[in-house]
């Protein structure tokens, strides 16, 4: 089983860029965004075409990486496709019109919430100062539903 440790480690990397387009996003018309090293996957193409124009009321944004998505200005909603699937967590897994996705509050107000039991994996970094996690992700699910599933689902739920 992989350590919580592991599993934030890993993604990191991606996270560090993420963090850095949150806060330079505001300068330019398009977002500066790295691309997952699997974002040339079929798959992530059939979700970033499925992208919606707005997500809890943030238009969206160009960015200059392949599979991947911003919305808002600055930008507060951050999406890529092409990360290897996690594996088994210990990090809060919560289901979200049909997809299940693990959720890291570890740099609080900014959550990262990671699809589970799709792959590729698609990741969603956001700012709870400015939108709210449940709504992002609802409007975000059809186009991740597009993602072949790997018969995992989160097995413990949280109460709400």
């Amino acid at each position: 089983m992989m350590s919580r440790s592991r599993l934030i480690v890993a993604p990191l990397s991606v996270a560090v860029a993420l963090g850095i387009a949150l806060g330079t996003a505001g300068c330019s018309s398009t977002v500066s965004m790295t691309p997952a090293k699997g974002a040339n996957d079929p798959a992530c193409a059939a979700v970033t075409s499925r992208l919606p124009a707005t997500v809890d009321g943030q238009p969206r944004r160009w960015t200059d990486a392949q599979a991947t998505g911003a919305w808002g200005s600055p930008a507060s909603v951050l999406l890529t496709c092409g990360l290897d699937a996690p594996g088994p967590s210990t990090l809060v897994c919560q289901t979200v019109d049909g997809v299940d996705w693990l959720m890291d509050d570890s740099e609080a107000p900014k959550y990262r919430f990671t699809t589970f039991g799709r792959t590729p994996a698609v990741q969603v970094y956001l700012d709870y100062d400015v939108v709210s996690g449940r709504d992002v992700l609802s409007a975000l699910s059809s186009a991740v539903q597009q993602l072949p599933t790997d018969g995992r689902s989160c097995i413990a739920r949280p109460s709400s």
